[in-house]
């Protein structure tokens, strides 16, 4: 399969009723230009999306929650985006809450092939409710399966011609975690080079992990905020 692909080719690639993860944090390390060009084709919708929120109104994954993409939402923040706490209250989208530590941890399980683990963290609470719990030591642990999904949306600084990618500083958050836990890992970056250009002691995810590799064209980054490019009329 090609690599370097335009965003809109690369959405192709999605399936109606997909369960997709979706790398950021807020809307840092975010894959903004992906995103939109989900929320504009009617081709795939019913998606079920495992982030760590979903966005601002109208911002990030907001976009697929204002143009009716969304079936179900897993994560851990979503009250960052009060239409999605709307939505949830009047039976319009399904919410799955998982703590963040927890989250992160059942990502890089399921990309590391393994099937699930134990945790202390929400014993004792609605979240622990119908999942098994085990004794070790005396303190009570809960079972927690790994996730992984058919496609993933990451975010990168930089790419390679070839698919190894860096990050910029915290924007890598869930990102690398992601790229090692779906069947086909679309990476968006600001920037593509040679293969042999990048400096490999930068390279967070190897190349054999991306599938695709889509330039952001819709945003540019302004006082450390990606902010919508101008277009002329």
């Amino acid at each position: 399969m090609r690599k370097l692909m335009r965003a809109e080719e690369a959405v192709r690639l999605m399936r109606d009723g997909d369960t997709v993860l979706v790398g950021g944090f807020g809307l840092c390390g975010t894959p903004l230009t992906l995103i939109d060009v989900v929320s504009e084709q009617d081709s795939v919708r019913r998606l079920t999306v495992i982030s760590n929120n979903l966005g601002e109104a109208g911002r990030g994954l907001g976009k697929w929650l204002r143009s009716g993409h969304l079936k179900k939402a897993v994560g851990s923040y979503f009250t960052s985006n009060r239409e999605a706490v709307s939505a949830w209250q009047k039976g319009e989208l399904e919410i799955e809450l998982i703590p963040q530590g927890t989250l992160a941890e059942a990502i890089r399980a399921g990309g590391a092939g393994i099937a699930g683990f134990y945790t202390k963290t929400a014993v004792g609470t609605k979240l622990a409710e119908g999942k098994e719990e085990r004794y070790f030591r005396g303190e009570r642990y809960l079972l927690i399966e790994a996730i992984r999904a058919r496609v993933a949306l990451i975010k990168a600084w930089k790419a390679d011609t070839m698919g190894n990618l860096v990050y910029a500083a915290t924007a890598r958050n869930f990102n690398p975690l992601m790229a090692t836990a779906a069947d086909i890992v679309m990476a968006e970056v600001d920037e593509i080079v040679e293969a042999g250009e990048l400096n490999p002691a930068e390279i967070t995810t190897p190349h054999n992990y991306v599938d695709v590799v889509v330039r952001n064209t819709r945003y540019e980054k302004r006082g450390g905020v990606y902010v919508a490019k101008e277009t002329s009329a």
